[in-house]
């Protein structure tokens, strides 16, 4: 960097005779009073500041050269505002910039490129000329003169600039080194600002423009101070960083370079490393475990890069983990089948009492593996469908008891998100298999028994849908191909019995239910459910209790436990009073009351007090004309539900209306409809009175209100409340009824019938009326100990439910306790639960 007297810059200057209007500058320097002006884009230039400048608009080639041609080398140049305006006027040019010399022109194919030399801040004070080019009358400026109070600051100042730009000039890549040195050599503090902004890094033209406009050298000096520490700050901020980095790199490629020089010491003494060993055993473990050819690929392509890998990096645990599931997964370990079938039913019959059904499905399935041995057999995908506490989940531990197999069980309950089933990409920190994986793991074979759990109480949300993920695993056309995200190569489920548990079967989507051969499990009877207290839950509870030999429990006990104590469909309730009465039996035996104790009726009041439930409700509910009892079927079993039926005389300005209550569904409310409309049909038949209808409202309540009802089987029970109600007959005590009505009076068929009839035997019901075409199902859902202990009816229409429904005749009040009547219909009650099934 040049840094000489203006008099001396320009030979060709210096012997310029100065012309009229020109003034005087520094020996024998002459600076006209009117300059070419010539726009920067982006570009600050200094005084005393050599700087390259290259040329391209026209209008500024033709001012350069029309500059050159006539002997004068000066120009004005200043900095543009907007660099993005392609001609720029005076309004776009900032007021203050610098008088430069031309040192060098050369011609370039895209203009001009010239080399300049600040000479002296100038202000415009007037264009003179718009076209072609710019042409400007300027001032001069001087900078302000350094009083003697602020002199030793400004010399601090200077020293402090000088230091901050040497350490910028060590820190950046972009300065030569020998900058270095420029602070030193140029000791007037106004050239050294002006050097100092021109060749500071990364500031902004605005930055350089405001640091060109202060003519306080102390202002100027301060505000420079600023943007250099500022950029130092950054400037020793990255090293520092680079510094880390290049130090942590360091360290890695040491420790590379001595494992090495190790392995290699190893290698000449006949040693290996633990990596090495650890490498090979993983090789052997592959080769080994009996994967696919395309599983094995992937794992050999993984294990060579975990063999270059550093132990260091984070991604050898990633790999190393996804190779310890690849071996550690049963590609070919599988368990032989217990093909006897008489040993199988044996245990069948062991660990569960009745559901032949299922015990028969399991015989049958291996009945063809006798036959057929060697070869593929498609594995069925079983759905135990029933209520609560009827065995479903232990049903399928004895399975694989009886097969001889290892057994998985997954809860699907409350799941929402896909990756449980299907596992996570191991681009996730953390990732892990899906859900099945884990559970083929686990069991450490390929053909376990796999329980999947709730399989009717799986959501979707944001994050998937579990139940589209388990269309694949359940489908024996497609899983022997399942491929999780995690381990990304197929694996073949096909081996592997499947059997889902759901209470009840509307919230699985079709496509999954469709996948699936559902059996259908029912509720106990009563009869089953003393069998299974006997032979099950009293010896298990009093073993629990350790009083296996000093508690006995008689059938009579057992019997009142399930008539007066519980009203389910499975056995958990009735096995949680047999450890009820075992734990107070223990107290007993404990505090020295008693040494044995023999369970019978009276003991089972004493230790539970009364019976809870009683069976007069069906008889005390049916006490008024207008008035019946009745069926229902709910995810938890079967259970008598009432109907009632009210009149009151309706207003005469307007026409009677039906009042539906109790959380009837649209099906329910429509078949209420169609009740009423056949029984005004009807009217005259059963001996109503003559517009009854006309002068009263009609008022139907099912009690209840807290659970949603629906379905169209309450069709009968409702006709018959109102048929009691217009013709003033009692129903009949004790009966129940269900049946779809339609407007022509015939009884169609409905579905849950074993579950309403058990649920009618609890309550005490003794004659039941079924759809004539739910004949079939009596006969084959229900025991011949239930069907001998009921009368059962079968009608096609309602003439012959009203038949065997009411009494003969209309008579008084019998033992008056409601002020209402009710009939015993059937429906679908779904408890605390809004999205109910329709019968």
């Amino acid at each position: 960097m040049e840094t000489k007297n203006l008099a001396n810059i320009l030979d060709e200057t210096t012997d310029s005779v100065r012309t009229e209007g020109e003034m005087p500058r520094e020996g024998n320097l002459v600076v006209p009073e009117v300059l070419c002006l010539l726009p920067l884009r982006e570009v600050v230039i200094f005084p005393a500041l050599m700087a390259p400048l290259s040329v391209g608009r026209e209008s500024s080639v033709q001012l350069v050269n029309d500059s050159m041609h006539d002997g004068n080398r000066l120009l004005a140049v200043a900095c543009m505002r907007d660099p993005t305006i392609d001609n720029p006027t005076v309004e776009h040019i900032y007021s203050m910039g610098v008088v430069v010399a031309v040192r060098m022109m050369t011609q370039t194919p895209e203009g001009i490129r010239i080399i300049v030399q600040g000479l002296h801040r100038f202000a415009i004070e007037e264009v003179v000329q718009t076209s072609p080019y710019l042409k400007a009358k300027v001032k001069l400026l001087e900078d302000e003169p350094v009083s003697e109070a602020d002199a030793m600051e400004v010399e601090a100042l200077r020293r402090n600039i000088g230091e901050m730009f040497s350490r910028i000039v060590q820190l950046s890549p972009d300065l030569p080194d020998e900058m270095q040195n420029m602070p030193s050599n140029v000791q007037d503090a106004s050239t050294l600002a002006d050097l100092v902004a021109a060749q500071a890094p990364r500031l902004t033209y605005q930055e350089r423009q405001e640091v060109l406009e202060l003519l306080n050298v102390k202002a100027r000096m301060n505000r420079l101070m600023q943007l250099l520490a500022r950029e130092l700050q950054v400037l020793e901020l990255g090293s520092r960083l680079q510094s880390e980095v290049v130090q942590e790199m360091g360290k890695t490629q040491r420790e590379y370079y001595l494992r090495e020089h190790l392995r290699q010491i190893q290698k000449e003494l006949g040693e290996g490393d633990d990596r090495t060993q650890e490498i090979d055993e993983l090789r052997a473990r592959i080769n080994d475990c009996g994967m696919p050819e395309e599983a094995h690929k992937e794992a050999e392509r993984e294990l060579d890069r975990l063999s270059r890998m550093n132990p260091a990096v984070p991604d050898y645990n990633v790999a190393r983990t996804y190779l310890d599931w690849m071996v550690a997964m049963p590609w070919k370990t599988s368990t032989t089948d217990n093909l006897d079938i008489p040993s199988v039913k044996a245990v069948l019959d062991e660990d569960h009492y009745g559901l032949e059904r299922v015990k028969d499905r399991i015989l049958e399935y291996l009945a063809v593996r006798r036959y057929k041995p060697d070869g593929t057999t498609r594995q069925p995908i079983l759905c135990f469908v029933g209520p609560p506490g009827v065995g479903k989940t232990s049903l399928g531990r004895s399975i694989a008891r009886a097969l001889g197999r290892k057994f998985v069980r997954m809860s699907l309950g409350g799941i929402h998100d896909e990756a449980e089933v299907r596992g996570h990409r191991r681009t996730y920190i953390g990732a892990l298999p899906g859900q099945i994986v884990q559970g083929i793991k686990r069991a450490e074979s390929n053909n376990p028994v796999f329980m999947m759990d709730e399989i009717d109480k799986v959501h979707s949300d944001f994050r998937g849908d579990p139940s589209s993920a388990l269309l694949e695993v359940l489908d024996p056309e497609q899983n022997s191909t399942f491929r999780d995200h995690y381990l990304d190569v197929p694996f073949d489920l096909g081996n592997v019995l499947f059997i889902t548990t759901a209470n009840v079967l509307d919230s699985i989507i079709p496509p999954l239910r469709d996948r699936m051969e559902v059996i259908e499990i029912a509720g106990y009877t009563e009869e089953e459910k003393i069998a299974i207290a006997r032979t099950h839950l009293a010896p298990r509870q009093a073993a629990e209790h350790g009083i296996e030999k000093r508690i006995t429990f008689t059938r009579e006990a057992l019997q009142a436990l399930v008539r007066g104590y519980t009203r389910e469909a499975g056995v958990r309730n009735l096995e949680r009073e047999i450890a009820n009465i075992c734990r107070k039996a223990t107290r007993e035996f404990v505090e020295g009351k008693a040494k044995k104790t023999r369970v019978t009726p009276t003991v089972v009041a004493r230790f539970l007090g009364a019976p809870r439930f009683e069976n007069e409700e069906a008889l005390e509910r049916v006490t008024r004309p207008g008035v019946a009892t009745g069926l229902a079927w709910t995810p938890v079993g079967g259970d008598i539900m009432f109907i009632e039926a009210a009149a009151m005389p309706a207003p005469g300005n307007r026409p009677p209306v039906l009042t539906l209550t109790g959380q009837l569904g649209d099906v329910m409310r429509e078949s209420a409809q169609a009740s009423l409309s056949w029984a005004r049909a009807h009217a005259a038949q059963f001996g109503a009175p003559a517009a009854f209808y006309e002068r009263n409202d009609v008022h139907i309540h099912v009690p209840g209100g807290a659970i949603p009802k629906d379905g169209p089987s309450a069709g009968i029970a409702m006709t018959t409340a109102l048929v009691s109600l217009f013709s003033g007959r009692l129903t009949k005590p004790l009966l129940a009824m269900t049946g779809e009505i339609t407007l022509s009076g015939k009884v169609l068929p409905i579905g849950g019938v074993k579950e309403k009839v058990l649920g009618a035997k609890r309550a005490g019901i003794k004659t039941v009326l079924l759809p004539e075409k739910n004949r079939k199902d009596l006969m084959e859902d229900l025991p011949e100990s239930i069907r001998s202990e009921m009368t059962f009816h079968f009608v096609k229409d309602m003439d012959q439910v009203l038949e065997l429904a009411l009494e003969p005749e209309a008579g008084t009040v019998r033992k008056p306790r409601r002020s209402s009547g009710v009939a015993v219909g059937s429906s679908t009650q779904v408890p605390n639960n809004p999205a109910h099934t329709v019968h």
